[in-house]
């Protein structure tokens, strides 16, 4: 009798123990499903009433549990900046991007393009936007070549339509005209053979960690 009792007993332990040996937790996390994936996307986003850009991705993947919630573009974004009258400001592309929308903040990675009406050109691997504070930052190296100069740096900070830039722990070049040199615009030189002043206004938003000066480049005349 004792023996049977024993018997029952150790089944039971054995049945239970294997019960918990097959018990797992889920198999994806809920955090990283996404809410929503849309495939061949190209659509307009507004804020406010007011659009602000055009999206073409072939991915985009949105995902509001994880915090901060994001939209994600993991196959690579291409955007249309637009102003308030719905005029391109800007083209802007990325291997990679997030969109932080509580934040109202862009994460750009990979290779980076941005060029403006103004034919301003910025490539980097790195490029952040804040819808909020209006303006773009990278951390990263960064190039800026524009029609007056050519800027490289590992600190770039800007308006959000690239028109007021800074560039700092930088090195570059611009035009200069030769001041000594007979025949200027002011003496009545034919067109063609002078160079014009470099004028862009560039401010420092913020000091740099270390600056150095720019190579100056003179036109032959």
């Amino acid at each position: 009798m004792r023996a049977l009792v024993l018997a029952a007993m150790t089944m039971a332990v054995f049945s239970c123990s294997e019960e918990v040996e097959h018990t797992a937790p889920a198999i994806h996390d809920r955090d990283s499903v996404s809410m929503m994936t849309s495939y061949g996307v190209n659509t307009l986003i507004s804020d406010s009433g007011v659009i602000k850009y055009k999206i073409v991705t072939e991915r985009w993947d949105v995902n509001t549990v994880r915090q901060p919630s994001r939209w994600t573009f993991i196959c690579g974004i291409f955007l249309e900046q637009f102003d308030e009258k719905f005029n391109i400001q800007a083209y802007i592309q990325a291997d990679t991007a997030w969109y932080y929308d509580q934040l109202k903040l862009w994460e750009l990675r990979g290779r980076v393009r941005v060029r403006n009406v103004n034919g301003l050109r910025f490539t980097s691997e790195e490029l952040f936007w804040d819808g909020i504070k209006h303006e773009f930052y990278s951390n990263k190296f960064s190039r800026v070549v524009s029609p007056e100069r050519t800027l490289q740096g590992t600190y770039f900070r800007s308006d959000e339509r690239m028109i007021k830039y800074t560039v700092s722990n930088s090195k570059g070049s611009f035009v200069k005209p030769d001041d000594n040199a007979p025949g200027t615009a002011s003496q009545g030189t034919a067109p063609g053979t002078t160079v014009p002043a470099d004028t862009t206004a560039v401010p420092v938003l913020r000091p740099a960690a270390t600056k150095h000066a720019a190579t100056q480049k003179t036109a032959t005349p």
